[in-house]
Formats: structure tokens, sequence, C-alpha cells
């Protein structure tokens, strides 16, 4: 690892994590993707603030590649807009181009890997795969839990926040959906799959 060494050249991955940028916003279910890339700065001593893209932005050394560490401040659903352009600056195609966000169908903390696929209701996703111009980029989706009752208010569920009790749950998560980023960089999204699904 190169830990606090300064990484120089063109990224080789774009890893956007996604969120709503705002106070209001904090340690919400939707900005899992925010937290995760949060949780990486703090482990790593790294920074994450250099307005790029319309994203904050950091290139960093990770999964032995060098990769631009993003959170896009274009609200959630024009996330696209940060990631089509970070994409086509560097040329890097849709495959290198790896997301982190929530998902309201799996159980808190659960995480699945894909390699591609529909948006599933994810405005953020719905947005990448408008601007990429294709579902064939990698996430690591980490399951933020439905409402237990059916009347309940999906975006009122969405940016409401984590219990102390769920936040537990929720930190051991990001471990692994970093763990699990770092293995699709360095080994492949069907190696991933086979670990953290």
């Amino acid at each position: 690892m190169l830990f606090g060494r300064k990484v120089t050249g063109p990224a080789e991955w774009l890893l956007v994590c996604l969120g709503n940028y705002g106070r209001q916003y904090e340690n919400t279910r939707h900005n899992i993707g925010f937290m995760a890339a949060e949780r990486l700065i703090e482990k790593r001593d790294l920074r994450c603030n250099r307005l790029r893209f319309r994203a904050l932005t950091e290139l960093i050394e990770f999964g032995g590649a060098r990769v631009l560490l993003m959170m896009p401040q274009t609200y959630m659903n024009l996330s696209g807009e940060a990631v089509g352009e970070a994409a086509r600056f560097y040329k890097i195609p849709s495959n290198h181009v790896l997301v982190i966000y929530d998902d309201v169908s799996l159980p808190l903390g659960k995480l699945r890997i894909r390699a591609n696929g529909s948006a599933g209701g994810h405005n953020g996703i719905k947005n990448i795969i408008a601007h990429l111009g294709t579902d064939v980029f990698p996430r690591v989706k980490v399951g933020v839990g439905a409402p237990s009752h059916p009347d309940y208010d999906m975006v009122d569920w969405v940016i409401g926040t984590f219990s102390a009790q769920e936040k537990k749950i929720v930190n051991e998560a990001l471990d692994r959906a970093l763990d699990a980023a770092e293995c699709i960089i360095s080994r492949g999204v069907t190696e991933a799959q086979n670990k953290f699904n």
C-alpha cells in the first residue's frame, strides 16, 4: 500500500461513492456511499476535498491501481453528470467505473456485488447509466433495509438516519464494502462476488 504517498499519473479507475451533499443528509440511508468514502478517508488518513468534475475528488492508490475517489456534489439524481465528465476526461472504460451505494431491497448491512444491471429504481444509478450510455459497470450495493410498514414513505425512509444500534452494523458493512471494492479492482468482480455476496 502507498499510504500517505503522493499518487501521480492519470486515474485508471473511478471509485464513485454516492450520496447527497449537505448537513441535513449526513448519516442518512441514502448517503451510505459518502459514508464509505469518509470511512476510507479516515482509515487511510487521506483527504478528499478537491472539487473537480462537480465532485469532491482525490487520486489514491487502491487495490494496486491509481483510483480517483469521487463524492459527486450534484445531488443524487444527477450523479451521472460528475461520473460521465470524469470518465471522459480520463478515458476510463465503464467496467472501471466502480460505484458504492445504498440498496433498500437488501437487509441492513448485507452486500451485493454486481458487474452490471438495471438501476433497480435508484435515481443515482439511473443517471450514471444515462451518462455512461451503458449499464455495464461494477457496483457494491450496501443494504439499508426497507421500512417495515408498506405505507411508509420511501423518500422519508432513505433520508432517515441510522439508530445507534444500526450504526454498528453499518460500520462493519462499510468496511466490508471497501474490502469488496478493493477486491474488484485488484482481482475482478467474479472473485469479489464469490467472497462478499
